[in-house]
């Protein structure tokens, strides 16, 4: 009797597993649990898994870890596993540590099991290979005697090997849903097109198309997955209809976007193929439950040029142009030509992923700061808020973190300008024991990845401890909006600092209008107000207004205010008078280097 399939869940949330397992209880394999990293670690030699439910945000060592782990193990590097994450950034760090595929949170129901059956199937058939393999040595050496018998069976147990062969490359190279190439595939044709790009061999200039289709989360979150996996699949048919097979690559880059890789023909083809499938989705309309829906995508082409090194920029740059595209409201657009491309309009945006990964190679930040003054009394000591800075490799110019923010977030990697703030900073005062004493306390703004980040409160208390600094003197920043939406993580992130002395300020408060009744729960320590309501407050009534409200209420939670922005003495007569506590801005003192 075949035995079922060993699943193991790992996930230190209760209630998680229990989902996870009803889900599972369904199909026809035994199921295991872990509620750790360092659970799942010595539960592989007992549990034997075919399959690993793995959870990213964990206590100890989280999900990312547990993986790389496993595939280091000699008898469980080959098991699948299936990431489970709330978060798009993780599913990229996910492949990279070794995963296999990924399930979002708040999981579905038919999502899990289709992708935890096709990794089973993948699996199994792996294993059958090895166990195939093993024993066709076997039969050649015991039936060397009569060889028209071994002859017979060998050839059809080599044309098994062959079938389940070409049907594992096909599964390591297709996506199961819509059969198109998946991203792996995408990568590899992506890659030799830049070669021959770079060795400039290439006699035509290959196009990079990307296509978002605007409808599909509607479909999805309405209809749910099982109507989105039905609607990418009839996409992907109709996309492989319009594409020429002897010319153009497809496949599905992920969610709800796909590519196309030109090869010959240049923009005259791109152009010639956008015409065929702005067509095509005019007649196209998908059928569910009785009810059909129009489809309209925003499509990009960009040409693969000699700046272009890698996979990874070709589509950082094509996603950039089409988010940016779709925000201005245009859905079709063509990159004519390197020129073109580099002095595109926001050719500029495009650039600062690679130019802040650059930055923070060649320590081209610095660390700036602007004191915080008290408008009660005469402080004896300093209060000072940390600034980050970059500068420009070219002009020497320092860049301002309004330009190269928002890029850094988009890109996912605004933690690692964090962490170096936080590290860079703390190094600096431990050097300076004559500015660690005139300093009352150091204030430094963390994005809100950093907060989502389990292990970052476990960074800074790290970084506290190496450099032997009072952690009581450190204020860390967090946005009203960051705070509210993302309450657990952030209360998790309080609570850590507060145990090491920390103080914990609520920035930008006024700017998300969220409820004040979740302020009582946040255990911060003080609240600062928005620069927009401060900077004129002493000529608009709306703004005052609205800065009086925020003082009232923190006066009634007992916090202490600090107000951004201050520009001139009618400001700061008028914050006095509404009892402010603090006042920070070019009026009192303009950032200098650290």
């Amino acid at each position: 009797m075949k035995q079922s399939p060993t699943v193991l869940i790992v996930d230190d949330v209760p209630e998680n597993l229990r989902v996870l397992k009803e889900v599972m209880d369904a199909l026809d394999c035994q199921i295991s649990v872990a509620n750790s990293g360092e659970r799942a670690l010595e539960l592989l030699d007992r549990t034997q898994p075919c399959l690993i439910l793995l959870d990213v945000m964990m206590g100890g060592i989280d999900g990312f870890e547990t993986c790389r782990r496993i595939r280091c193990h000699p008898h469980h590097k080959d098991v699948p596993i299936i990431f489970v994450t709330a978060l798009a950034d993780d599913i990229s760090r996910g492949f990279e540590a070794g995963g296999n595929d990924y399930i979002s949170k708040p999981i579905r129901i038919e999502e899990v099991r289709s992708r935890v059956q096709h990794q089973l199937e993948k699996f199994q058939l792996v294993n059958e290979l090895r166990e195939l393999t093993s024993s066709l040595e076997e039969k050649v050496r015991e039936r060397t005697a009569d060889l028209n018998l071994v002859n017979r069976n060998l050839r059809k147990e080599v044309n098994e090997r062959r079938y389940m062969q070409d049907r594992l490359n096909y599964l390591a190279q297709h996506d199961f849903v819509t059969q198109l190439y998946n991203r792996d595939a995408l990568d590899e044709h992506i890659s030799h097109l830049i070669s021959g790009v770079q060795a400039k061999t290439a006699e035509h200039i290959p196009y990079f198309i990307l296509i978002d289709v605007n409808e599909f989360r509607l479909i999805n979150d309405s209809c749910g997955c099982i109507a989105g996996d039905e609607l990418l699949y009839q996409l992907a048919i109709m996309m492989s209809e319009l594409a020429d097979p002897q010319r153009d690559f497809c496949a599905r880059l992920s969610g709800d976007k796909f590519a196309i890789v030109i090869s010959q023909g240049g923009d005259e083809a791109v152009e010639s193929f956008f015409r065929l499938l702005q067509q095509g989705f005019k007649n196209f309309a998908f059928a569910w439950d009785e009810r059909q829906f129009r489809m309209t995508v925003t499509q990009v082409a960009i040409p693969i040029t000699l700046d272009m090194v890698s996979f990874e920029q070709v589509v950082m740059l094509a996603d950039e142009i089409c988010y940016s595209s779709k925000k201005s409201g245009v859905h079709s657009r063509i990159i004519k030509n390197a020129k073109d491309l580099a002095y595109d309009e926001h050719r500029g945006n495009l650039n600062w992923g690679l130019r802040i990964i650059d930055g923070l190679d060649k320590d081209l930040f610095e660390v700036h700061f602007q004191q915080v003054c008290s408008l009660i009394n005469d402080e004896p000591k300093k209060k000072i808020e940390i600034l980050v800075r970059l500068k420009d490799e070219e002009t020497g110019g320092l860049i301002y973190p309004n330009d190269f923010i928002r890029a850094a977030e988009r890109f996912g990697i605004v933690s690692k300008i964090d962490r170096w703030v936080i590290s860079n900073t703390m190094q600096q005062l431990s050097e300076r024991y004559d500015l660690w004493d005139e300093i009352d306390q150091v204030a430094l703004n963390v994005s809100a990845l950093s907060v989502r980040q389990s292990n970052f409160a476990e960074f800074i208390i790290e970084q506290l401890q190496y450099y032997q600094l009072d952690g009581s003197k450190f204020c860390f920043e967090i946005t009203e909006t960051e705070a509210l939406n993302n309450f657990a993580d952030t209360r998790r992130f309080m609570a850590l600092l507060h145990e090491h002395g920390c103080t914990i300020a609520l920035d930008d408060f006024g700017t998300g209008f969220s409820s004040f009744a979740y302020l009582m729960d946040l255990p911060f320590d003080l609240i600062k107000i928005d620069g927009m309501f401060i900077k004129d407050m002493h000529v608009n009534e709306i703004h005052y207004g609205m800065v009086d409200s925020i003082v009232k209420l923190a006066k009634m939670l007992n916090k202490p205010v600090v107000a951004e922005f201050v520009e001139n003495q009618s400001i700061v007569d008028k914050l006095k008078l509404l009892g402010v506590e603090w006042g920070q801005g070019y009026f009192f003192h303009k950032p200098e280097k650290l």
